[in-house]
């Protein structure tokens, strides 16, 4: 018995014909190797109906379709058999195509029928070109003529005609009109419904819901790259191998640069050219077949075009993916390396390479798909889908935050490109009719800031010193209030590490009374002349903390470093991050002196440490102001360890109990002193 739901309900009302009930496909699909989106084409024409009756006929009928004219491999002596005794017979097979230069013709050939070098004529070839790159899931209709010879061989198959699987119009005015019919959440859960999930089954929640929405973003959006990298059998290449024809996957290592850009041979341009997604499967393997591949996937990437000597540049609007599977818990990669790490070697320290990806989707948070997150309800079919994804390309919304919000200084053009077309992607996905709300905008915004911000901490951590701001922020223009975006990953549970923090970081607190801030300082010293680069904030007040720090231990430089470590050998960059609220105030010299020491030195210091206080430009200990709100922001933020100032040392007993009871605060009177209860001993 058919149990629908309200949405069901709306759905068939407003796409009948155009929807599927989900199950079915499993229902039918049994051992067959064919997509899904093949067999939803076929359903969605007899089976978007709620009438019992009819989806029942219309079972049957794809059945019957699916029995006589699908080829499963183990029939393929049969398929051939029948061509031969009928002269022509429809099947439906997947059908690619190679040139023979040698004869100067295309042979086709069929996959599950095991028909190689089927005559095939140049004009079908050129009306379907991704016959050549890897080739198209069709209703083809093949003859049997055993007169046709090439030289003294007979090739006795010919492909007389081709239908792709896919819809041969499509309207894209009536989803922006139907749209107004749905909510956001409505919509959202159609979306995902469409393609195959249950959204808000077990372990699916709204942080997972908007994970697998961006991986529809390459499918919407031009010249689009990005990373996945996650568990197996969490679904990451499903939405590229089975919802659309158009897009590809290319097993690891297969990736030649006749496939992917252009053959020099024929002047043909490759899959970039054709395809609207291009995805990498397994990544984490060697990801081309030849070496001058990488060049190019980096101009392609980067600009959408490549320039070869024969053809000069060539465009193609392709979507880039890599997906590959990361067999470590994320905090064990993040301890010893970065996260690109599990990539294929050819690229995974390539900086100019990973810089251009939009957007990193930690795969990690999906978990491995249980039968009840996919959906039994009415969706999209996914040659639909697959033509509302593609209808979006058209249009952009790159500007769209603008009228809002404006992006913090720290990112540069390549993160400010990212984040605006993570945003345009959202908004294509969730609103093809262009209604979305400011709210709308700044949960997005905030999406897409945090999955390229993943990019950037990665490319620092890899150590390129021009990835070293990776402070990212945006402003509300009505209210100028700032915005910091933070990563799950980089903070556990918590804000602050409660591993030993790497040498260099050091997190504080500022408050002014009303307002308390998180602040992490960032610290890396490398060999230099002694110049100190200072970026993250623009307080005045902040820097001269910095300054007066610096300024001491150059003063004090015989007694706190060694001749081999003196400050004027060693440039300093320093970032001043808000985790959490504004830059309020000052009052970081402390955090700062330790981050400075424990970078030079390479040295950690103790798990999930913060530090009050400043150090005056004399070496004096200042008390740090509002000292029970900052004492208790870090420690509801994962402070383990909160050293302060002496002269704090009569307000312990306004701390709460709750707080003094999960994080110790011992004080310090001097800067070696301060050194000596930060520094880990290992």
């Amino acid at each position: 018995m058919i149990v629908l739901d309200d949405l069901d309900k709306k759905v068939l009302e407003h796409f009948r014909g155009f929807v599927v009930k989900k199950d079915l496909v499993g229902i039918i699909k049994g051992g067959a190797n064919v997509p899904t989106f093949v067999l939803e084409y076929l359903l969605a024409n007899t089976c978007s109906t709620e009438d019992e009756e009819k989806l029942k006929e219309g079972l049957e009928n794809v059945k019957t379709i699916l029995k006589n004219h699908y080829v499963n491999p183990e029939e393929s002596s049969l398929i051939q058999s029948k061509l031969r005794e009928k002269g022509r017979y429809k099947i439906i097979d997947k059908i690619s195509v190679v040139l023979d230069p040698q004869r100067d013709k295309y042979w086709a050939n069929i996959s599950n029928s095991n028909i190689k070098k089927a005559n095939i004529s140049d004009n079908l070839v050129k009306n379907h070109e991704k016959l050549l790159l890897g080739g198209i899931w069709a209703i083809i209709e093949m003859e049997y003529d055993s007169m046709i010879t090439v030289g003294n061989t007979v090739y006795p198959f010919l492909v007389y005609d081709i239908k792709p699987i896919q819809l041969s119009s499509f309207d894209n005015s009536k989803i922006a009109e139907k749209r107004k019919e749905f909510t956001k959440e409505e919509w959202k859960k159609l979306l995902l419904r469409s393609a195959g999930y249950e959204p808000y089954s077990e372990g699916l929640d709204d942080r997972k819901l908007n994970l697998l929405l961006c991986r529809l973003i390459p499918l919407v959006e031009n010249n689009f790259n990005m990373v996945e990298l996650g568990p197996r059998s969490s679904g990451k290449s499903y939405i590229y191998k089975e919802i659309t024809p158009y897009a590809i996957l290319i097993s690891g290592g297969q990736g030649t640069v006749a496939q992917l850009f252009v053959n020099n041979t024929t002047g043909r341009v490759g899959a970039v050219g054709i395809w609207d997604a291009i995805c990498f499967d397994e990544s984490t393997d060697k990801l081309f077949k030849d070496r001058d591949a990488i060049p190019l996937m980096k101009d392609y990437m980067e600009s959408g075009s490549f320039s070869r000597a024969k053809g000069g540049e060539i465009t193609g609007s392709a979507s880039i993916i890599f997906n590959g599977n990361i067999n470590q818990p994320v905090e064990t990669v993040l301890q010893t390396s970065h996260l690109f790490s599990p990539l294929s070697k050819e690229v995974n320290y390539d900086t100019a390479f990973l810089d251009r990806i939009n957007l990193f989707l930690p795969g990690w948070e999906i978990s491995k798909f249980s039968p009840d997150n996919f959906t039994n309800h009415f969706g999209f079919s996914t040659d639909f889908l697959s033509e509302v994804l593609k209808a979006q390309r058209k249009i952009t919304y790159y500007d769209a935050l603008d009228k809002y919000f404006s992006l913090g200084s720290h990112l540069k053009q390549r993160d400010s490109r990212s984040v605006r077309r993570i945003v345009s992607g959202f908004i294509k996905l969730l609103h093809p009719d262009g209604n979305y709300t400011k709210e709308d905008l700044k949960e997005y915004l905030e999406i897409a800031m945090e999955m390229r911000r993943r990019v950037k901490e990665q490319l620092k951590r890899i150590g390129g010193m021009e990835f070293w701001d990776t402070n990212f922020s945006y402003i509300d223009k009505e209210t100028q209030e700032e915005f910091f975006v933070v990563l799950p990953e980089e903070r556990g549970s918590s804000l602050i590490e409660s591993n030993p923090l790497p040498p260099g970081i050091c997190y504080t607190s500022t408050s002014d009374g009303e307002n308390t801030a998180l602040i992490k300082i960032e610290v890396v010293a490398i060999k230099g002349s002694g110049k100190i680069n200072i970026t993250g904030t623009n307080s005045s007040r902040m820097k001269e903390d910095i300054k007066n720090t610096v300024n001491y231990i150059k003063a004090n430089e015989k007694s706190i470093l060694t001749e081999q470590h003196s400050l004027s050998g060693v440039d300093l960059n320093i970032q001043v991050s808000s985790l959490i609220g504004s830059q309020i105030s000052s009052g970081i010299g402390s955090a700062v002196y330790v981050a400075i020491i424990s970078s030079i030195y390479k040295k950690n210091l103790k798990p999930g440490l913060a530090v009050l206080g400043n150090v005056s430009i004399g070496g004096a200990v200042e008390r740090a102001n509002n000292f029970a709100d900052k004492v208790t922001t870090l420690s509801e933020n994962g402070a383990k360890t909160v050293l302060a100032p002496m002269d704090n040392l009569s307000e312990i007993g306004t701390i709460p109990t709750t707080v003094l009871g999960k994080t110790d605060v011992p004080f310090y009177g001097n800067s070696q002193m301060l050194l000596q209860k930060a520094v880990l001993n290992e």
